[in-house]
């Protein structure tokens, strides 16, 4: 059975409804809490299968309030790349993968918006990346791909919401298990909220349904991308 070590920031930000989709196929996956005094980052990636880097609400990497445990998260996360183990980067979590693969982030404002993805190669997942799809984005700052990472996907201004790094290792700005319930608690958790919530949790409550269908198909393309099926030798 495969583990995966997920990181949290907050205690409202999770896999979301892609818990379901891993404890359905026997992927266990262990959420570490840095914001739970005495909980440490790991130092490396033994004993895990894969790295799931979350990043939702206003913590950025190169902006305004950072990640307290960013230092110790770029570590793990070159470690788990120079494993060849594969990393899954959502929101911020994106940008923390960019960085630690050779590449940057660039200062942008706290954003939350629910826009159409639209897939860049026909092949993006092995075929499983929807054509189209609804992409919830809610994070400060923007990843800056290394050279050799692929877009996948790309929202209406061009920018990429989904690239792969490497061979097994994938960014989401955009969560693809998302709930509305979620992003109302991290709303909630943060002095600090983005313009129009009301009308973007809006949109995001009338995506959720299409949102899960993506997420079905995604979910496929992901895990046979990082071989979390595959029996460990």
């Amino acid at each position: 059975m495969k583990t995966l070590c997920v990181i949290q920031h907050i205690e409202a930000e999770y896999l979301g409804l892609m818990e379901d989709h891993l404890e359905s196929r026997s992927i266990r996956f262990h959420y570490v809490r840095p914001f739970v005094p005495g909980t440490l980052i790991p130092a490396g990636a033994a004993g895990y299968d894969g790295l799931v880097l979350l990043g939702a609400g206003p913590l950025g990497i190169v902006s305004g309030n950072l990640i307290p445990s960013l230092a110790a998260e770029l570590r793990l996360t070159a470690d788990f790349l120079k494993c060849d183990l594969p990393v899954v980067g959502i929101g911020v979590g994106a940008a923390i993968l960019a960085v630690a693969a050779g590449g940057g982030a660039d200062d942008a404002p706290l954003r939350f918006t629910v826009e159409t993805a639209t897939r860049s190669v026909p092949d993006a997942l092995g075929g499983h990346l929807p054509n189209v799809f609804p992409s919830c984005v809610f994070m400060p700052d923007r990843p800056v791909l290394p050279a050799g990472a692929a877009t996948l996907a790309t929202g209406a201004a061009g920018e990429p919401l989904v690239f792969r790094i490497g061979a097994r290792s994938v960014g989401f700005l955009g969560h693809p298990g998302i709930k509305s319930g979620m992003a109302e608690d991290v709303i909630m958790a943060f002095d600090e909220a983005p313009d129009a919530c009301a009308e973007t949790l809006a949109a995001l409550r009338a995506a959720q349904a299409d949102i899960a269908a993506a997420l079905s198909e995604i979910m496929v393309g992901l895990i046979n991308l990082t071989g979390w099926m595959t029996p460990s030798h």
